[in-house]
């Protein structure tokens, strides 16, 4: 089968068109032949060897992290699915391997697609719908009446999460630039903050939840525009003590990661708020809900550019360059 592979840790150069082997599949697997393929940040910093802490991968590997397709072989022990079943899913992990013709899937990470979107449209969604379903849901329990500011409201997690947040009828405040305010009010944000011209820490205060998809200074801000007991949750780092307990990492990195958590650990226990870093897991069971959110009409996805699949390394360069609106999409078959 065709594929993308990485032979080292690097930039675009690291990154090939090769041949490799339709994967075989185990007992508790389906194997997807892939119709297209979501591209995000978490690809190009598995490319630069930017994970290699928390997922060390063996080289060559096909990387890429979500798909939508249809399942062509089933194993011994799947129940759930059939040949012919179109399905999503946000690849395991260890697992990884979106950008090429043929991924296996373990059963329980694997769901039917949503019947009212094209397989485009289907692969944008599973790493964007679990990373916020997973942070205002689960994590963060968010609430009718409750305030969320929720950072880069015009990138691939930000569009999904601002409709979820909507449809959890909180208030929600985002960060974007003034030519996408229509974008992030359209799909529901009731305070647009301009990233380039306002300090979102003089317009927001005393809200409940912050979702940080940009880490750094903006993820010490946002402490400070939290009310005592409120949360930010961070996907962009760093990663903290429980996460670190979760993926059961070894003594060195665990301490690693409390050293590199500390500052942002401290400035929040200081404010009496707390500081959650997200990791998100695979999850056949949350994709089925979500695609009930999105057959029903209350969640649409944002779609900026669909590529063709030789063309994944330019794919690559456009979600990089950080100018995506929502989500960009690798059509592969």
């Amino acid at each position: 089968m065709k594929a993308f592979v990485v032979d080292r840790y690097g930039k675009s150069d690291a990154v090939r068109a090769a041949e490799m082997p339709v994967p075989a599949i185990g007992d508790d697997d389906v194997l997807v032949h892939i119709a297209a393929a979501g591209v995000n940040p978490v690809d190009f910093k598995t490319r630069d060897g930017k994970m290699k802490l928390v997922l060390p991968h063996r080289m060559p590997f096909i990387f890429g992290n979500e798909v939508a397709g249809v399942v062509t072989q089933v194993g011994g022990r799947v129940r759930g699915f059939k040949p012919g079943d179109e399905v999503y899913s946000r690849l395991p992990k260890d697992r990884i391997g979106a950008f090429a013709e043929y991924v296996a899937i373990r059963e329980d990470a694997v769901a039917q697609k949503p019947t009212t979107l094209t397989m485009e449209e289907a692969a944008s969604i599973p790493l964007v719908g679990l990373t916020s379903w997973q942070a205002l849901v689960e994590r963060a329990n968010l609430t009718t009446g409750q305030k969320v500011l929720i950072h880069a409201g015009s990138g691939g997690v930000g569009t999904f999460a601002i409709q979820l947040a909507k449809h959890l009828d909180a208030t929600v405040a985002t960060t974007a630039s003034a030519a996408n305010f229509d974008l992030v009010r359209g799909l529901g944000a009731d305070v647009v903050i301009d990233y380039r011209t306002e300090d979102f820490e003089t317009i927001v205060r005393e809200y409940d939840v912050v979702f940080d998809t940009q880490g750094g200074k903006t993820l010490e801000k946002s402490i400070r525009v939290l009310r005592a007991g409120g949360m930010v949750i961070g996907i962009a780092g760093p990663p903290d003590p429980a996460f670190a307990s979760e993926i059961g990492a070894n003594p060195v990195v665990a301490l690693a990661m409390r050293f590199l958590s500390y500052r942002v650990r401290s400035m929040a226990r200081r404010a009496r708020v707390r500081y959650s870093f997200l990791f998100m897991e695979p999850s056949g069971e949350q994709l089925r809900e979500i695609a009930s959110l999105i057959d029903s009409g209350i969640i649409r996805p944002v779609v900026d550019r669909v590529y063709p699949f030789e063309s994944t390394k330019d794919a690559l360069a456009y979600v990089e360059s950080g100018r995506a609106k929502g989500k960009v999409v690798i059509k592969v078959g």
